[in-house]
């Protein structure tokens, strides 16, 4: 059969074959191929071309989605699949995309781990959870983190959360919110602990009073309509330790506030 016209599209180039049949190309496979108008072509050499051009045509497609970020290969494969590429050609590309080193999920957990250890907030266990998601295997991320030490960005974090609840709650209710909120970040318990110990925060107890008292003013409206005596008592001390105050500082409160 003979090429009997070569016409360039946006991306692909058409080529008419014994001026019915037609078949989209890319660059490559013209330059691969050699091919020309009214150039002879074999059918064997038509099924190379065809198996090339599809080829050629999926790993173009992964290197322009990879022109905008660092993809992990299910990103990648997922990307081809949207395209109706082949599963056969689209293990090829994905291969070939590893070999020339496009393609790293290796690389791709250290980058994404390194960078937040820098300017992140997150603790391994929820990183863990993103690059699983993006298909990563879970040995590959095990031995990424592995590598890296989460104690810096927990502390940050830690001093950063002090600032946003400082003055709201107890010296306990504090530390127990802080840790809280730590470990929903990612971070182990014992190193939001070892933050929040780090902050080194003292007790001041005309605070602790001051808070107390302005947390009954909340709290005993809503109690005194359905309790009284004894059993009001209770129901505030119950509601005052949940906040973190000490049994102690809310006895204390309590005689003189009822």
């Amino acid at each position: 059969m003979k090429i009997t016209a070569i016409e360039k599209k946006k991306r692909l180039y058409l080529l008419e074959l014994d001026g019915s049949d037609k078949l989209y190309v890319t660059e490559d496979t013209i330059v691969r191929f050699m091919l020309s108008k009214d150039k002879v072509i074999t059918p064997e050499e038509l099924s190379e071309i065809k198996d090339f051009a599809q080829f050629s045509y999926g790993k173009n497609l992964a290197l322009y989605q990879l022109s905008f970020k660092q993809r992990t290969t299910r990103e990648v494969r997922d990307y081809l699949a949207k395209h109706e590429i082949e599963e056969k050609t689209m293990e090829r590309v994905i291969k070939n995309l590893q070999a020339d080193g496009w393609l790293d999920d290796a690389k791709f957990a250290a980058s994404l781990i390194e960078q937040n250890l820098l300017s992140g907030d997150k603790g391994g266990y929820v990183l863990k959870q993103k690059l699983l998601q993006k298909g990563i295997a879970a040995s590959i991320i095990d031995e990424a983190l592995a590598e890296a030490d989460f104690s810096e960005v927990c502390q940050r974090v830690a001093e950063k959360l002090l600032r946003k609840y400082e003055g709201k709650f107890p010296t306990k209710g504090l530390k127990d919110k802080l840790i809280q909120n730590l470990t929903s970040k990612g971070f182990s318990y014992s190193e939001a602990n070892q933050a929040v110990q780090g902050l080194e925060l003292e007790k001041d107890q005309e605070s602790e009073l001051d808070l107390i008292y302005r947390e009954l003013d909340k709290q005993y409206p809503k109690y005194s309509r359905k309790y009284e005596g004894y059993e009001l008592k209770q129901r505030l001390t119950q509601a005052l330790a949940r906040k973190g105050f000490d049994f102690s500082d809310i006895a204390s409160a309590l005689r003189e506030y009822l």
